[in-house]
């Protein structure tokens, strides 16, 4: 009999950790080894059981689901991770794929596209569900060719959460929905700025601003009028 694929799932629902690990038990390939409800003690049993795969929501109690997939692929490169979350906007996305995540299925499509998903990220491929796919391609269509080819030494001197902060700060989001679509605290959100401003040598919100508009970063015509 060959090996099955482990799975951990990290999820803060019980009944949902339910509903997946049913939905998974109906494919014989792969066997869920374990299940968490936060961030802790899903990289404790990451770290323990080391599976092949790991379930994981994006909105954790003590963390957020982005970061811990990020700790989970240092700690454990060859670990697969398949995002299953409400969350279908494409900043969530393309952070979770940045963060190492090799799959990104919403919830309320889990029930017929999870294994689907599983099996092509289990065996090394990488999976969105066809539900959000029109989404990233008109998205990344709006995309500037020139916002991936930003060689300004200061600029990478940020970490690339301060250059997640940098832009949402330039195009005027206030700190405490930057601090939610981040999953992170205002205070973090106002120490990651200091960071910039100081990195940068930048004094103003306006200077910021300028500076992010002269890399390509922000639309200029937002600040307009």
């Amino acid at each position: 009999m060959s090996r099955k694929t482990t799975v951990l799932i990290v999820d803060d629902h019980p009944l949902f950790r339910e509903g997946l690990k049913f939905l998974i038990s109906r494919n014989t390939t792969f066997d869920v080894v374990g299940e968490a409800g936060n961030g802790r003690e899903g990289l404790r049993l990451a770290k323990k059981l080391k599976p092949d795969l790991v379930i994981m929501d994006i909105s954790l109690p003590d963390t957020s689901g982005i970061d811990l997939t990020r700790d989970i692929r240092r700690l454990l490169p060859e670990t697969r991770v398949m995002i299953v979350s409400m969350h279908s906007k494409i900043d969530y996305i393309s952070e979770a794929f940045q963060a190492g995540a090799t799959g990104y299925v919403v919830k309320e499509s889990a029930a017929g596209r999870l294994v689907q998903g599983l099996e092509t990220v289990s065996n090394g491929g990488y999976f969105l569900d066809s539900s959000l796919s029109h989404k990233v391609v008109k998205r990344l269509m709006e995309f500037p060719e020139k916002e991936a080819k930003i060689t300004d030494a200061g600029y990478e001197t940020l970490t690339p959460r301060e250059q997640q902060v940098m832009r949402l700060l330039a195009e005027g989001t206030p700190a405490k929905e930057i601090a939610e679509r981040l999953f992170i605290s205002p205070k973090t959100v106002e120490n990651h700025r200091t960071n910039i401003m100081s990195k940068l040598d930048l004094h103003s919100t306006i200077e910021l601003i300028r500076y992010a508009a002269r890399l390509g970063l922000i639309d200029v015509d937002l600040w307009k009028g």
